[in-house]
């Protein structure tokens, strides 16, 4: 992050043929707003057209009511029935037209965050379809980030395009007044609007360019934002000194991001101004044009504030139509955002004859010369690696930082499939497994497992979610774990809410967060239970104690055990000894320590602390 990033932004303007192709995700924008709520979406497209029509409406009645005004000042005999009648029908109409705009506003708002709701739902459902390595790709983020954006405000596009439909209503019924007394305004009217419409457009263009070259940036200023003002880097922060790096680097790219915003508003504001004139400039030249006819009587006063009035409201309009086209084509390129991420698809994923889980396992696990590489990464994380895992069995995986355990036991959960060779469940390889299936089969605690934001109860209910309200289930997996003393130890117990994010939020020391995560093993009953530095954060008497109850925990289970701590491995029936990605050595600890290897080189050198 020190380093400086080029964050030029490219703004080329996108091509009619590129805002046209992404048009063709209205229609299934629509539909999934119409599945939102048909009855709501219905009612609004109905207010919409009632409310269409009473412009033309109310401007026609003010046409009879300023000519019959004139009438009856020039008669001697007073007759107002007729004006009284007209202003109230004209009071009716735009008290509807009010009520109207009221319920339609309703309408939107209702339908809008039902639809971010819906949008938030399956953009949560696909991402969990997804593969482990498409969320370590920086491209996939930017996709990610661009999707979620549009659940917040796409619902506009739904307002936009029930608008224009209203709008071409209208415009239709002032039209048609224009049409029958004066028909030549119709051209002057469109040569108003359409320099205003072309620079809409362009500028609306470059705008969206500006938004999505710019998804890598903002997304480092949500992190920097985030960072800079948090419990869980308060205290690096605090120490290290960091914020004045922090504020600066967010200030170099927020200020960068401004600067080219700002170039594209000024340059938008100019050529507004200058547009705006030549639509301001026709109006006056219609308006004109139709005070000489009502001047030379071929039309009257009522006339003159008819077309005057629909001329004006048509201008507005059409500026409005073509204005929400041009938005429109620029919601569409956002939509298309939207719809690209729900056309990844996940690599890893069930066969259409998938094979049932084994339960029980039979046999166990064999890795036949497999070898993994992480994307976009030179080094291999395992290679050449063959190894059996027997039914029942409990190994431990034992190596410096990087020699491929964690990787390891990712592949044996198929959050990985492998570059090369294969891994056979039962003889039958895993991938001709459901993977929902075969996890639902394994218990995983990694070492950097999540600390969610929850109950203490559902912190522990998530290692299986289905029996989030089995307290028994719960309270079991909490004692087996000694989560059950931290858990009675908070103000609400099993209520407690975990984590300062929220009110009356209390935080836990990592010792006491990892008995909650154990608890999670506990809770799952699966076949197979992988532990990654399950203590690591205990102290000496508690760990002892969760490995008595680990014992019990995996008995006639397969199990895989990952410790930089020598004490804690003995217990394994086999230690598989891993380096830069290959296996190096096996067997006990006692064979171990013979061969006089790798195993023992590390064992006296921890051994070496405790003198």
């Amino acid at each position: 992050m020190a380093k400086q990033i080029n964050t030029e932004a490219k703004t080329d303007t996108l091509t009619w043929k590129e805002k046209t192709q992404a048009l063709r995700y209205i229609p299934p924008f629509l539909r999934m707003i119409w599945k939102t709520s048909p009855s709501m979406v219905l009612g609004n497209l109905i207010c919409r057209l009632i409310k269409s029509a009473l412009p033309a409406l109310i401007l026609y009645i003010g046409k009879l009511i300023i000519d019959e005004a004139i009438l009856q000042f020039n008669l001697a005999e007073k007759d107002l029935d007729h004006i009284y009648l007209l202003v109230l029908a004209e009071l009716l109409l735009v008290i509807l037209s009010e009520f109207l705009a009221r319920q339609i506003s309703l309408l939107d708002s209702l339908v809008g965050d039902l639809f971010s709701n819906a949008s938030s739902v399956r953009i949560m459902q696909h991402a969990a379809l997804l593969d482990l390595s498409q969320f370590e790709d920086s491209a996939f983020y930017d996709k990610m980030e661009r999707a979620r954006r549009q659940t917040v405000g796409r619902s506009v596009l739904l307002s936009q395009l029930l608008s224009q439909l209203q709008d071409i209503v209208t415009i239709f019924f002032l039209g048609v007044g224009l049409v029958f007394l004066i028909p030549w305004l119709i051209p002057i009217l469109l040569i108003s609007v359409i320099p205003s419409f072309l620079g809409e457009t362009h500028f609306n263009a470059k705008s969206y360019s500006l938004t999505r070259n710019w998804t890598p940036k903002r997304r480092e200023l949500d992190y920097l934002r985030y960072i800079g003002a948090s419990n869980e880097t308060a205290k690096e922060i605090k120490i290290f000194g960091l914020s004045d790096f922090i504020t600066t680097r967010f200030s170099e790219v927020a200020d960068k991001y401004y600067e080219e915003n700002k170039k594209l508003a000024i340059t938008r504001f100019r050529w507004g101004i200058v547009l705006s004139f030549i639509g301001t400039a026709g109006y006056y030249g219609a308006y004109f044009i139709i005070l000489l006819q009502t001047v030379n009587g071929s039309i009257t006063i009522g006339d003159l504030a008819f077309l005057s009035g629909s001329f004006s409201k048509m201008k507005s309009t059409m500026e409005g139509i073509l204005s929400k086209f041009s938005s429109m084509a620029e919601s569409a390129l956002y939509l298309q955002d939207f719809f690209d991420f729900f056309k990844i698809e996940p690599k890893i994923f069930s066969p259409e004859q998938s094979i049932p889980f084994p339960s029980p396992i039979k046999e166990g696990f064999v890795f036949e010369n497999v070898g993994f590489k992480y994307d976009n990464a030179d080094k291999w994380a395992l290679r050449n690696l063959n190894l059996t895992l027997r039914k029942g069995e409990k190994i431990a995986l034992v190596g410096e930082n990087g020699s491929g355990k964690t990787t390891l036991t990712k592949l044996l959960a198929r959050l990985y499939d492998p570059t090369e060779g294969r891994i056979l469940l039962d003889g039958v390889d895993l991938k001709l497994y459901d993977p929902a299936d075969l996890r639902k089969s394994i218990g995983v605690i990694f070492q950097d497992f999540v600390r969610f934001q929850m109950l203490s109860s559902d912190n522990i209910a998530v290692g299986k979610i289905d029996e989030k309200n089995n307290p028994e289930a719960i309270i079991e997996a909490a004692r087996l774990s000694l989560a059950d003393e931290v858990i009675e130890s908070l103000p609400k117990k099993y209520e407690q809410m975990i984590g300062r994010r929220f009110d009356d939020g209390v935080d836990l020391s990592g010792g006491q967060w990892q008995k909650i995560a154990l608890g999670r093993a506990y809770m799952r009953a699966a076949q197979v239970i992988i532990l990654d530095e399950p203590t690591a954060a205990l102290d000496a008497r508690a760990e002892h104690e969760v490995f008595l109850r680990f014992s019990e925990l995996t008995k006639g289970k397969t199990s895989v055990l990952i410790s930089h701590r020598f004490s804690t491995v003995r217990m394994a029936d086999r230690i598989l000894v891993l380096d830069e990605g290959k296996l190096e050595d096996e067997g006990s600890h006692e064979e171990l320590l013979e061969r006089n290897g790798k195993y023992a080189e590390l064992f006296r050198l921890q051994a070496r602390g405790y003198l």
